[in-house]
């Protein structure tokens, strides 16, 4: 994958690792419905490389991650040019079968539908200046691209609608005591950290990852352990069955690194 410095979206392949940039920092990292769908090709072309293992997104420069939705485009736009991609916000807080882990590298701002992609992410990175909110009561909207459902599934309760209804800023470390940061680290560090957090998911069986990513976000319909346990004994087949499972008891019995195949 290639991609212009002019681009608004940037696409870097780094061995297994795919590095994604919205490159707007003249508007804050603000995503137009043309910006979501050239992220949604490139999420969808991620998905479809054997090469590729973990995504990484972020925003140009330090300033902000995504600061959301680009009010100024809205404007003026006509409802043609407002609609947006099937796999929603930037490609992903409507893409429901994707099969490989994205991790958020939130290098500033994330606002509005900036934190809502966040949400949508496997895991957030957060340099430690970085703010979270969702601004969009202010402005006579709420978080449709999936905020007022995803934020409630991963911090406690009251801690959801008070960000939501006050639109309140949530500084990164605070978003780590909440539950939808992984770990905060300086601006320097920020790019390292989540490749770290890649690296290690690429020492693991393709496979593992993939029905592990796709049974939590099943899984998650159901109320119960034991409703949610139910669907296990295809997946145990699938694991059992596998070149991996078999590969990986041998590379430990072996004493050496697994070569996964992914199946």
């Amino acid at each position: 994958m290639k991609s212009s410095h002019s681009s608004p979206v940037l696409v870097e392949e780094r061995g297994n690792i795919l590095l994604v940039t919205i490159n707007r920092p003249d508007s804050m990292n603000a995503l137009t419905p043309q910006t979501n769908t050239q992220l949604a090709q490139v999420f969808r072309d991620f998905e479809a490389n054997p090469e590729l293992r973990v995504a990484i997104l972020t925003g140009a420069g330090s300033k902000a991650f995504c600061s959301g939705n680009d009010l100024k485009f809205t404007a003026t736009a006509t409802p043609e040019q407002r609609k947006q991609p099937a796999e929603g916000f930037a490609g992903l807080t409507s893409f429901y079968d994707r099969k490989k882990p994205v991790i958020a590298a939130v290098n500033g701002f994330a606002f509005g539908g900036g934190f809502e992609i966040a949400l949508a992410t496997d895991i957030v990175v957060a340099a430690a200046h970085a703010q979270f909110a969702l601004p969009e009561p202010k402005v006579g909207l709420a978080a449709l691209a999936g905020g007022m459902h995803r934020l409630p599934r991963q911090v406690p309760l009251k801690q959801a609608v008070a960000a939501m209804i006050t639109g309140d800023p949530i500084s990164a470390e605070r978003g780590e005591q909440m539950g939808f940061v992984n770990k905060v680290v300086p601006q320097e560090q920020l790019l390292e950290a989540a490749i770290d957090y890649a690296n290690k998911i690429i020492a693991c069986a393709p496979l593992s990852v993939e029905v592990t990513l796709a049974t939590v976000n099943e899984t998650l319909k159901y109320d119960s352990v034991e409703q949610a346990m139910s669907l296990d004994s295809a997946t145990r087949e699938r694991i059992l069955g596998s070149e991996d499972f078999k590969e990986g008891i041998q590379a430990f019995v072996e004493k050496r690194k697994p070569n996964w195949q992914g199946q």
